[in-house]
């Protein structure tokens, strides 16, 4: 049973950043990494992602790598989950 005096979201996060990582991925996919933003951003194209997700991936830094969702939402400065081990 959980307590229902804890909040509804991971430490680290609010409930806007879990929204907009699970519209990430699922624009995204689990076939994609690890990837590029070229790769990303053509792979969210693909799958007619809305506006806001393409601009979000065309922000990402050229040249670097993306092995997941995570990654992505922590270059946009989305939050995440703290490590908890």
């Amino acid at each position: 049973m959980t307590d229902p005096h804890q909040p509804g979201t991971p430490a680290g996060t609010s409930s806007a950043d879990v929204d907009r990582r699970a519209v990430l991925a699922e624009a995204l996919g689990k076939e994609v990494w690890p990837a590029d933003r070229d790769a990303l951003v053509a792979r969210a194209q693909e799958s007619n992602a809305l506006d806001s997700v393409l601009a979000d991936l065309r922000r990402l830094p050229s040249g670097q790598q993306f092995d997941n969702v995570q990654d992505v939402a922590r270059a946009l400065g989305i939050g995440t989950e703290q490590q908890r081990f």
